[in-house]
């Protein structure tokens, strides 16, 4: 927040006291009215009568100038203000009862004038009043020797509280809005990280994958190319195959990045069953159960979440395991639905026990790379838990169970 050497009122009255001001306009404009109403009830045809009259429409025009003027310190509003002053103090020295308009200039000075200025004016202000009013007594009036002074501090000290609650708040309001804005970055670095991971994870259960699988089945096909031509055609048709599929994940994934097999209105259990006969080999078969059926349609997310769960899952078996069988069981529970991802591998010795994913599972190979990291995350996302039971040369069981109710909703 930016402050200019202490004025008071400047910044104050930008700060939403449009009220106050048009409470001091009123004001102003009542006080200088009942005061030239009793100069004319009790002074009728004296010739100080036209000055009064004129000084007080002079006095009124320029008061309410003060709006067209804006709130800034120029030069232009100096001048109005000494003119404002100016006149006041004529009509003091013809008329002591326009004394009581002092106290809106009082607020006038402290907004237009730093502090020493204003200070300044309002004791000559007070001055001019105090003198009028003992002029006109001809005596020494403690009343109004001390009167207008307290009315001048009182105006002066709520004006400073005002100004520094005015203060206060705008500094909150500056602290929460930059606070909200560093929240906002905040979250926008949280996203785009979030959204980095999420992609990773689509990238990797996908096209990882499929490229993958293109290179181990091109590499056995140029191993038996010469030996058994008929097995290497079949491997590289199977890698064109998968390489057509790749094809469509990537324009899927460019276009909403939702599973290719979901697409079209297939369900998940026809995605399972297409899944795990693209993943059929000579060198592992895939087979796929569904156990009962939803209640409900399941969530897209969830179907989705499923799907790339058991991608991930029979490429860690197709890597790592050595399996020769493996099996995918989608079974729908009342408020639940779990898949199981087994196979017949060798199985490895986790660390601790896989519950809920929170274990480092490692075999004979070292860390288990991206793939079950990724599941755990999509598992946890949708509110749901991952097991993982294995043991050495007793191959491995993953089981994703999503609940359906409230957090798949």
């Amino acid at each position: 927040m930016v402050h200019d050497g202490g004025g008071y009122g400047e910044d104050t009255t930008e700060r939403g006291d449009g009220w106050l001001r048009i409470l001091l306009y009123v004001a102003f404009l009542l006080l200088l009215g009942s005061a030239l109403a009793r100069f004319l009830i009790r002074h009728t045809g004296e010739n100080l009568a036209p000055w009064v009259v004129s000084l007080s429409v002079t006095l009124a025009v320029l008061y309410v100038l003060d709006p067209l003027l804006g709130r800034r310190r120029t030069a232009l509003r100096y001048v109005w203000l000494g003119a404002v002053v100016a006149v006041w103090m004529a009509l003091v020295w013809l008329a002591p009862s326009f004394g009581w308009c002092a106290v809106p200039l009082f607020f006038i000075g402290l907004r237009t004038l730093r502090p020493p200025a204003a200070i300044a004016l309002i004791a000559l202000v007070t001055a001019t009043s105090v003198t009028a009013h003992l002029r006109l007594s001809g005596r020494l009036d403690v009343d109004v020797f001390l009167a207008p002074p307290a009315i001048a501090a009182i105006a002066v000290a709520v004006f400073v509280q005002m100004d520094r609650q005015s203060r206060r708040q705008r500094e909150l309001i500056d602290d929460l809005i930059r606070t909200r804005r560093e929240l906002a970055a905040t979250e926008r670095r949280e996203g785009i990280l979030a959204e980095r991971q999420r992609l990773s994870m689509e990238i990797h259960d996908s096209l990882a994958q499929g490229l993958s699988s293109q290179q181990m089945l091109l590499q056995a096909s140029d191993r038996v190319w010469d030996t058994d031509p008929a097995t290497a055609h079949t491997h590289v048709r199977t890698a064109t195959a998968i390489a057509e599929h790749n094809l469509t994940e990537a324009r899927r994934f460019v276009h909403d990045l939702a599973p290719a097999d979901l697409a079209d209105g297939n369900g998940l259990d026809q995605a399972l069953r297409t899944l795990a006969g693209r993943e059929t080999s000579d060198r592992i078969t895939v087979h796929c159960h569904i156990d009962g059926a939803p209640t409900t349609p399941l969530p897209d997310r969830v179907q989705s979440a499923l799907l790339r769960i058991a991608q991930g899952a029979l490429a860690n078996v197709r890597e790592h395991s050595g399996a020769t069988t493996a099996a995918l069981t989608l079974t729908y529970l009342d408020d639940q639905v779990v898949l199981d991802v087994s196979d017949n591998g060798h199985g490895f010795d986790p660390t601790t026990t896989w519950t809920d994913g929170t274990s480092a599972a490692r075999d004979a190979r070292g860390p288990r790379g991206h793939g079950l990291p990724a599941i755990r995350t999509r598992a946890h996302q949708l509110g749901g838990t991952l097991t993982i039971e294995s043991h050495p040369n007793e191959g491995t069981v993953l089981s994703a169970a999503i609940p359906l109710h409230p957090a798949t909703t």
